[in-house]
C-alpha cells in the first residue's frame, strides 16, 4: 500500500467537504492548541486541587487536619464549589463582552483575571479567604473562557477539521486534569510535607497555561474573520481567512468562504431585530429544540458524576479503603490517564469519522458500564 493510499484510508478528517488540503495547515492547528490553553487551565485547576486540599502540608497549614472528617469535608466542598459559582457567572456574563469586543480581546482579558485567580491561591499561605477569593476569580477567568474558546476555534477552524480542533479543547481539558493529578502525587513523593511548597508548587503551576494563553493569543492568534466581517471589516477578514487558510487572496475557496460569510452578516442585518425579538428567537420552534439538546446534553454529562470524581478522587478513594496519601493519589493519577486517552481516541477518531450521534451512543454506552 503506498502512502497516499494508506493516509486517505486512515485519515481523521471529515470527509464530503470541499477543504483543500492547504486548509489543514499547522498554523490553524496551533491556533487552536493556544486557544486550548483556557481547557488546560480548567482541566488542571479542576483536578489539582483535590489532590493538594489530600497533601499533609497543606492540611497543616490551612488546620483542617484539627477539624472532624465532616468539617474538613464541608470546607473542601466550599472551595469547589466557589469555583464552579465562578465559572457560572463567568460564562453566563461574557457573552455580550464577546460579541461587542472579539474574541481574542476577551480570551486575552479571561487570562488575565485567571492569573489573578491563580497568584491569590498561590500566596494564600494558610489564609482560607483568600483560596476562596482566588477560586472564584479563577472561576470567573475559566467561565469566561470556556465559553469563548470553542466559538473562536469553530469560527476560525475549517469544515473538514471542525470536530478535530474544538476536541483539542476537550484534550487541552482532560490533559490538564492528568497532570494535576500526577503533578500531586510527585510534589508528595519528592517534597516533604514540612516544607509549603508541597503544596504552593502545584497552586502555582497553574499560572503556566494562563501565561501561554495570555501571550499566545496576543501575539501569535489573530481575531475571528466572521467577527471582523460582522463589524463590517471584510479587508481584516479576508487578510485572516488566507494567514489561516495558507491561501492567497484569489484562491477559489478562499473567495468562497468569505462569501458564504458576508451572506451570512447581510441576512443577519437584514432582519433587524430588536434585543427583545432576538431574545424571543431563542424559544422558536426549532431554535428551542437545538438549545434544548445542547443544554440537556451537558447537563446529563455533569449529572453522570464525572466532575464530582474528579474533584473528590482522593477523598473517595479514602472512603473505599485506600489509605495513605500516596497511595490515594497514585490512584487518582490512573483516573487522570484513562480519562485522556479515551478523549484523545474520540477525538482524532470517532468524531470525524463515525459521526457526532453514533459517537456519543458509544461514549454513553461505555459510561454505563462502569
Amino acid at each position: 500500500m503506498g502512502w497516499s493510499s494508506f493516509t486517505k484510508k486512515f485519515n481523521t478528517h471529515a470527509s464530503g467537504t470541499l477543504d483543500p488540503p492547504e486548509v489543514r495547515n499547522a498554523r490553524i492547528h496551533t491556533v487552536a492548541l493556544v486557544a486550548s490553553m483556557s481547557a488546560l487551565a480548567m482541566g488542571y485547576d479542576t483536578a489539582v486541587i483535590g489532590g493538594t486540599m489530600a497533601l499533609d502540608s497543606f492540611r497543616r497549614d490551612f488546620a483542617l487536619d484539627q477539624v472532624e472528617s465532616t468539617t474538613r469535608d464541608t470546607i473542601q466542598g466550599n472551595i469547589v464549589s466557589t469555583f464552579q459559582a465562578g465559572c457560572f457567572f463567568g460564562a453566563l456574563c461574557t457573552f455580550p463582552f464577546a460579541e461587542k469586543f472579539g474574541r481574542r480581546l476577551t480570551i486575552i482579558i479571561s487570562a488575565l483575571v485567571f492569573l489573578l485567580g491563580g497568584t491569590l491561591m498561590t500566596a494564600a499561605n494558610g489564609n482560607l479567604d483568600m483560596i476562596y477569593a482566588g477560586r472564584l476569580v479563577a472561576g470567573l477567568g475559566i467561565g469566561a473562557s470556556s465559553l469563548t474558546v470553542p466559538v473562536y476555534i469553530s469560527e476560525t477552524a475549517p469544515p473538514s477539521i471542525r470536530g478535530r480542533l474544538v476536541g483539542i479543547f476537550e484534550i487541552a481539558s482532560q490533559g490538564g486534569g492528568m497532570l494535576g493529578f500526577w503533578i500531586n502525587y510527585g510534589t508528595d513523593q519528592h517534597i516533604s510535607s514540612n516544607s509549603v511548597a508541597q503544596y504552593v508548587i502545584p497552586l502555582a503551576l497553574q499560572l503556566a497555561p494562563g501565561l501561554l494563553l495570555g501571550l499566545g493569543m496576543f501575539f501569535f492568534c489573530p481575531e475571528s474573520p466572521r467577527w471582523l466581517a460582522r463589524q463590517d471589516n471584510f479587508e481584516a477578514a479576508e487578510k485572516v481567512l488566507c494567514n489561516l487558510r495558507g491561501l492567497p487572496s484569489d484562491h477559489e475557496y478562499i473567495m468562497r468562504e468569505l462569501g458564504d460569510i458576508r451572506q451570512q452578516v447581510e441576512e443577519r442585518s437584514t432582519l433587524n431585530r430588536t434585543k427583545k425579538e432576538q431574545f424571543m428567537k431563542l424559544f422558536q420552534r426549532g431554535t428551542r429544540n437545538r438549545m434544548g439538546i445542547g443544554l440537556a446534553l451537558m447537563f446529563l454529562q455533569s449529572f453522570t458524576g464525572v466532575n464530582i470524581i474528579t474533584y473528590y478522587a482522593p477523598r473517595i478513594f479514602e472512603t473505599l479503603g485506600i489509605t495513605g496519601t500516596s497511595t490515594k493519589l497514585f490512584s487518582t493519577g490512573f483516573y487522570g490517564i484513562a480519562k485522556t486517552l479515551g478523549m484523545c481516541t474520540f477525538t482524532f477518531y470517532v468524531v470525524e469519522k463515525v459521526g457526532r450521534r453514533r459517537g456519543l451512543l458509544w461514549g454513553a454506552a461505555l459510561g454505563c458500564i462502569p
